[in-house]
């Protein structure tokens, strides 16, 4: 590990955790919405990078979406809050146990308005419950389809059917999302030289409805963001 690499994971533990104890303070999960986007700015900020968002008008201004992303870095969550700060839209993430644990975003992720799912239990109910109860509250909820980071060189991964069962039994559309970028790159690179402004393009695609069934998830959304 570098100097600049130690330096920066240090720092960013220490900016996550105190931002973990303010997200504790918070019960509204709009008012957490802000400080999870207030913090994403900071950190995206500090690395130097800057969030350039494609068909902003595509971002609904009312209802409550199953926000479907890729995924290769672990500030995919940031782009999108970063994205999203200025719409209504709100919701709480999927997120797995592992982080839940984590020692560096554990105090974080806890209270920044999420739902665990543990993918090695034996039973999901208790996660299917809390997903519905933030449906039927008016909130949206954010989710990684492939289920972890693409660290190959496809464009995309292998969606899990877990997205789209929850689309269909909450009756939640689904807003795709796009990252259009390597931003797996352009964050190893900004760890190492701050000094030079890097851009993340993140496009929004037009919602699908939940109601189509017969064609995946996974066709739809390359379809809708013209992946091959």
């Amino acid at each position: 590990m570098t100097f600049n690499q130690l330096k920066m994971a240090l720092y960013s533990t220490y900016l996550t955790n105190i931002y973990g104890l303010k997200l504790r303070k918070l019960s509204n999960l709009r008012d957490k919405k802000v400080l999870r986007a207030e913090y994403c700015a900071r950190l995206l900020e500090d690395l130097n990078i800057e969030v350039k968002v494609i068909n902003k008008d595509k971002i609904p201004t009312d209802g409550n979406y199953l926000l479907a992303s890729n995924h290769r870095t672990i500030i995919d969550p940031l782009i999108i809050e970063v994205a999203t700060q200025n719409h209504p839209i709100q919701g709480y993430w999927v997120s797995k146990k592992e982080l839940y644990d984590s020692f560096f975003f554990g105090l974080f992720v806890r209270n920044a308005g999420t739902l665990l799912i543990d993918r090695k239990a034996s039973q999901m109910g208790s996660f299917f419950k809390e997903v519905k109860k933030a449906v039927k509250e008016g909130d949206s909820i954010y989710i990684f389809p492939e289920g972890t980071r693409n660290k190959s060189d496809e464009p995309l991964g292998k969606f899990k059917s877990g997205s789209q069962l929850i689309a269909i039994k909450n009756r939640l559309d689904i807003l795709p999302v796009y990252i259009r970028n390597r931003a797996d790159n352009i964050l190893t690179d900004a760890i190492a030289d701050s000094s030079v402004r890097r851009v993340v393009e993140i496009e929004f695609g037009d919602v699908i409805s939940y109601k189509d069934r017969e064609t995946s998830l996974q066709d739809i959304y390359k379809n809708r963001f013209n992946i091959t």
